[in-house]
């Protein structure tokens, strides 16, 4: 009771002397000695409400010296407080990171033996209850690595039996207990609660778990297996989320995992066969309803995705008698050699009479459709004689000496086999490069295969980067980027091309602008239409209407491209004749639409000089860019980042733009495939920022400005108060206020400095400078504070002691949460900066 007595009589002296109180404290490094943690603690949350924080962290280092059992004096202060359990950064968490540093430092404090054992008892208490951020600290701290395993893994299952699934998971991922326990246990009630990235956390030091993993999720896809009986043994789940627990979610998440782990997809042959199903959906879809597919196309895909499994097989002669008929099916029955057994009623009776009459009536189909093709479609004005199929490393060599002449104009395109959704990226299977007069067709899985087994693996890859880097070579190309990608995912040693290509003319971007052009598609005096169902043959039915490349052929051709090869299986060879002649088309067509628009270019409504309508700029010459600078047409984020000196950030194709319109290392690319806190500190890296506590929040997030007026709680109350008893909307005064939204202003965060910062203008009485007209209060230069915004409560809570005002906008900011969770995101990057920004 004494002691009791005495601390209330300590913190009311504090509270009245805490600027003596402090300069005791930093000139008495002894006053701690012996003292009760507890003790330490109040005085440390005193430090941390008022922000002083590189006292806070001499006083944390001189208190826990003092201690006599530092390590015990830590939990004495967890287990006495509950500001460290929430998220964020908490007054608990810099406590525990300063004592792991300081532990470091002193190696002498660790304990051992039976005194740990007692720790380590005490801190899987606080385990249960803590958040993830504090896991790692105190595991280190208290060397629960070296603890009994079989007591660790008996708290984990006492955690997960009171149902805190979630704690659990994190606990064995921390202590990597994973191969001690049953994956389909761990992870099934975390599945149910949509928590698949801890769940993916959980396996992902280990393959076997993966595997297992892979299996389980594989098996609740069987046809047949009722997923309720996994789902009821969870039915009182906190956060249980049944709707996102389907066989959709679950395909879904095993192809990210195969993609993920790099496991061989023969392990889910459920969830395989489902997604092969789907294929075979979506082509009989594109072959008997869309009618953009060729039989020849077709056959291919179906054969491919079929294969020898029974099942599949099954299904496709349900889909051909709904599609088609009965004599269909029955030819597709004998490919697969399908027994009796499986056959429906009435196959079976016309696998024999059929075959010769299909021949016929395809046979004819066939000389319909290439006649209908000539007369409607865009045909390749070079003899077949001039297109060369190349395969060796020797037939090559009499393309590169044509292709990489200077002022040469080439038009290249790559054909790859379809993926239908499945894993992975497409890799190349054929490189179409036109000249004028010819066409190399490059047959890269060939080309591959000889560098490999020859020893010239580096030399086509040399080639086709002198091509793309060649500013003297004009390379005509239709969504290059993508092609470009899809290059590098084939060969590795082209992972740079798309970043050092000069001298290319992307047409999908001219395209961009035809079609944005008011003038009518008229050319040479005739209009182009699309062409009736009339005009097909009977094979194709209704066309759909052109799009992409085929439109804009035609557009500036007359007559667009016959793309019914363009889903081609590329990897079967040999290619068949009409394969051959798609893939060139494909290419030369880019040739004749450049020489036309370069020709007239006023009649397509494109400037004068075509190069202006060109991504990147890089196809124009060096020489030549000084006298477009005046012409040039600058984006908005261009114009912003001239005019005052920015750096641009951005991702993807506009990369390539927006890095020719300013100087060299302003834009940098992001990549948006990583998470928001690796792009930050992938940006802070790349341009060596180093950052302080003080950085954070230190401008306005709606203006960009650095200035702010420091007003306390209750001179803000007053405000608050006068706004709301004034007449009008809101209590607007002589002045307008801002049309911000007030739910946009609740979980703003600032600062709050020990000392004013460059370029803030801090006050603590009532600022000079400031009108109040009735409701509304205004700087000197008109800006009205947005009082009003601030939504109620916010004033009467104690944490909140003053607002910081936007000397610009208005905007009105208070410490929240907010501010708390992104100290807590960018932790290492403040320590590692240095004290100075603590």
């Amino acid at each position: 009771m004494g002691a009791r007595v005495n601390y209330v009589k300590y913190a009311l002296w504090w509270q009245w002397n805490s600027a003596d109180i402090t300069q005791q404290i930093t000139t008495s490094p002894s006053s701690f000695r012996g003292q009760d943690p507890l003790l330490l603690l109040k005085t440390l949350q005193l430090l941390w409400t008022k922000k002083e924080m590189k006292k806070l962290k001499e006083e944390i280092r001189r208190g826990f010296a003092g201690l006599e059992d530092p390590l015990a004096g830590l939990l004495d202060m967890l287990e006495s407080s509950s500001d460290w359990k929430g998220k964020g950064h908490s007054l608990g968490y810099y406590i525990t990171t300063e004592l792991q540093l300081w532990i470091k430092e002193h190696p002498a404090v660790q304990q051992s033996g039976i005194k740990l054992k007692k720790l380590q008892a005490r801190v899987l208490r606080i385990l249960a209850q803590c958040p993830a951020n504090l896991l790692g600290p105190l595991i280190s701290i208290y060397q629960l690595h070296t603890a009994d395993r079989n007591y660790l893994l008996g708290h984990v299952s006492h955690l997960y039996h009171k149902g805190d699934y979630k704690e659990a998971a994190l606990l064995s991922i921390k202590l990597k207990l994973q191969p001690d326990q049953d994956v389909e246990k761990m992870c099934t009630p975390l599945l149910l609660q949509d928590k698949t990235n801890l769940v993916e956390d959980y396996v992902g030091e280990y393959p076997e778990l993966q595997s297992k993993l892979l299996q389980i999720l594989d098996m609740w896809c069987e046809p047949g297996f009722n997923i309720r009986d996994i789902t009821r043994q969870y039915q009182g789940l906190s956060r249980y989320k049944p709707d996102k627990f389907n066989r959709k979610m679950l395909s879904k998440l095993v192809f990210r995992l195969l993609d993920r782990f790099n496991v061989d997809p023969a392990l889910c042959p459920n969830v395989i066969n489902q997604r092969h199903l789907r294929t075979l959906n979506y082509l009989f879809y594109k072959r008997f309803v869309e009618k953009t597919m060729t039989q020849e196309n077709w056959t291919d895909h179906v054969q491919s995705t079929v294969g020898e499994n029974r099942w599949l097989q099954g299904h496709l002669i349900q889909l051909l008698i709904s599609y088609c008929d009965l004599k269909t099916a029955a030819r597709w029955a004998q490919c697969c050699n399908l027994p009796k057994e499986m056959l429906p009623y009435g196959v079976a009776d016309e696998l024999q009479k059929l075959q010769i009459q299909e021949r016929v009536e395809e046979a004819t189909k066939a000389d319909n459709y290439e006649e209908s093709k000539k007369k409607d479609y865009y045909q390749l004005p070079i003899p077949r004689a001039n297109i060369h199929f190349l395969q060796t490393w020797e037939e090559t060599l009499q393309c590169w000496e044509k292709v990489l002449r200077p002022g040469q104009v080439v038009g290249i395109d790559m054909e790859w086999r379809p993926s239908f959704g499945m894993v992975g990226k497409p890799r190349v299977s054929l490189l179409q490069i036109a000249l004028n007069d010819e066409v190399f067709l490059l047959d890269l899985p060939r080309l591959l295969e000889h560098a490999e087994t020859e020893g010239g693996k580096e030399k086509l890859p040399h080639f086709i980067q002198m091509l793309y880097s060649d500013a003297a070579i004009t390379k005509l190309g239709y969504g290059m980027s993508g092609d470009l990608s899809s290059l590098a995912a084939t060969w590795p040693a082209l992972k740079d091309t798309d970043k050092q290509a000069q001298g290319v003319v992307d047409l999908l971007t001219v395209d961009k602008q035809l079609q944005k052009s008011s003038i009518d598609w008229k050319k040479g005096g005739r209009k182009v239409d699309v062409l009736s169902p009339e005009q097909n043959n009977e094979d194709r039915g209704f066309r759909q209407p052109e799009k992409g490349l085929s439109l804009l052929v035609q557009h500036v051709l007359g007559k667009p491209l016959d793309k019914t090869e363009q889903l081609s299986n590329w990897e079967k060879r040999p290619l068949r004749e009409e394969q051959i002649l798609y893939a060139a088309s494909d290419a030369y067509c880019l040739l004749e639409i450049y020489e036309k628009l370069c020709k007239d270019p006023a009649s397509f409504g494109l400037s004068s000089d075509l190069t202006a309508s060109l991504v990147g700029k890089s196809s124009i010459k060096p020489r030549a860019k000084k006298q477009l600078n005046k012409q040039e047409v600058l984006s908005p984020s261009g114009q912003i980042a001239r005019q005052e000196g920015r750096v641009i950030l951005t991702s993807g194709l506009p990369y390539q733009t927006l890095q020719s319109q300013v100087a060299e290392g302003r834009c940098f690319s992001v990549n948006c495939s990583e998470k928001a806190k690796e792009q930050a500190l992938q940006v802070l890296k790349h341009f060596n920022v180093q950052v302080s506590l003080a950085d954070i929040f230190s401008r306005c997030q709606v203006c960009n400005c650095d200035k702010y007026l420091k007003i306390s709680r209750e001179r803000m109350r007053q405000l608050v108060e006068g706004s709301r008893q004034a007449p009008g909307d809101g209590g607007a005064g002589c002045l307008a206020r801002s049309k911000e939204k007030p739910s946009q202003s609740c979980d703003a965060a600032m600062p709050a400095c020990n000392a004013a910062q460059p370029g803030y203008t801090l006050h603590s009485e009532w600022p000079e400078g400031l009108d109040q007209c009735g409701a509304s209060i205004a700087l000197a230069g008109g800006t009205v504070l947005q009082v009003a915004a601030i939504p109620p409560g916010v004033l009467d809570k104690p944490v909140v002691t003053d607002f910081y005002c936007c000397t610009r906008c208005g905007k009105v900011f208070w410490e929240g949460s907010h501010f708390g969770r992104v100290v807590s995101q960018f932790q290492d990057v403040l320590v590692t900066a240095g004290d100075e920004h603590l």
